[in-house]
């Protein structure tokens, strides 16, 4: 155990300590290589530290106290002011200079020289939860802005529990994992918003619920009624949902909404499997032979973010007569650059072509057709 390694060491150092004739010569043989793949270093009040051989004062510091480890901003070896990357030798004597803002951290640096898994696992902790408290944070931003935009009248605490709820029922552990999904990108503050909207004002399901990327303004229709073929009606006002978009290809149905319609969505659309005791409404709807008329659909473009990069991805989808209706991009801290496009296309047949254009342009990695409730294809 512990102390038996220190008894241990503490028997050599006596040892080494009887062959030395003076206190330089036993400084110096202290350094000399006790144990193949460890190294002992001493703090200023005199206490000794077992390391990893290659170990840097990072590792000292985090050996110390992780509080210590996490605020450190250099170090002084034998007196002297070292890099933290600095291997530390047996006999070394390591002060650790530490900051006192609120704001210091470690860096993600350290993780390319610390030798202990300790230190390792300590700033890679950090950072996990530095990055999902980022994300918490954000992710409620987002929900509210959402929120406030439906024009709901809720008290904090019954939005909470009406959260707490939407939560549960889209299988996260509580309405913090949400929020955190939401600050991560990998679910719609939209969707969210929509969801406490139903639990409100359940009569109709709304088209809108899961649609990440629905566009700011509402457009008018351009795709004529004909495009659509109504089994056994004839005259109905019908309408592309905007939850899942589909065109031309996609396997749809359609619902009877009251007084609006006939309102025609993908099969495998959230909305559809949502409608339970409403599933009476869905009626046969198929594409006809012949498509006029424009179609929107989005595409994401993944790519290793460089120069011009948004420049050849519109050009393409320019030159290819898509025509972009919206946009948004982000890079991460991997430079990974994620762009997303709404296009408008006058033939549904070009999608697969204009795919592989964009997949096909320098540094693209991933290119694919977006479905709103965050499915690809």
């Amino acid at each position: 155990g512990i102390t038996a390694a220190a008894d241990d060491f503490a028997a050599d150092l006596l040892s080494v300590q009887e062959e030395s004739s003076n206190p330089a010569e036993f400084l110096e043989n202290l350094k000399l290589d006790l144990y193949q793949d460890e190294v002992f270093a001493i703090t200023p009040a005199g206490k000794v530290l077992t390391l990893p051989r290659g170990s840097t004062p990072v590792d000292f510091a985090y050996l110390v106290h992780t509080d210590v480890g996490h605020k450190c901003v250099g170090a002084k070896v034998n007196g002297r002011l070292v890099p933290l990357a600095t291997e530390l030798e047996s006999g070394d004597i390591v002060e650790i200079i530490t900051s006192k803002s609120k704001a210091a951290h470690p860096s993600r640096d350290w993780l390319d020289f610390v030798q202990s898994s300790r230190a390792a696992s300590k700033i890679r902790n950090w950072y996990t939860r530095e990055r999902r408290g980022a994300a918490l944070q954000d992710g409620k931003d987002f929900v509210a802005k959402a929120i406030r935009r439906e024009g709901l009248g809720l008290s904090q605490q019954g939005r909470e529990n009406l959260l707490n709820e939407i939560a549960g029922d889209m299988g996260y552990d509580d309405g913090d994992a949400m929020f955190v999904a939401v600050g991560e990108g990998r679910l719609s503050a939209h969707t969210v918003a929509n969801r406490l909207v139903r639990l409100l004002s359940p009569e109709e399901p709304d088209e809108q619920d899961e649609d990440l990327l629905s566009p700011p303004v509402q457009r008018k229709e351009r795709r004529p009624r004909r495009s659509i073929i109504v089994e056994g009606m004839d005259d109905l006002l019908v309408r592309i949902a905007r939850c899942c978009a589909p065109v031309p290809g996609d396997e749809i149905v359609g619902f009877v909404t009251l007084g609006r319609g006939v309102s025609v969505h993908r099969a495998d659309c959230a909305n559809v499997n949502a409608l339970g005791e409403r599933s009476e409404r869905l009626i046969d709807v198929s594409w006809a032979p012949q498509q006029t008329g424009s179609f929107f659909v989005w595409v994401q473009v993944e790519a290793l973010d460089r120069p011009w990069l948004l420049r050849d991805v519109t050009s393409s989808l320019s030159s290819l007569g898509a025509n972009i209706q919206a946009s948004s991009s982000a890079t991460g801290r991997d430079r990974v650059a994620v762009l997303r496009y709404e296009i408008e296309i006058s033939d549904a047949q070009a999608l697969d072509g204009i795919v592989k254009e964009l997949a096909a342009i320098d540094g693209v990695f991933d290119a694919y057709r977006l479905v709103p409730q965050g499915g690809t294809q």
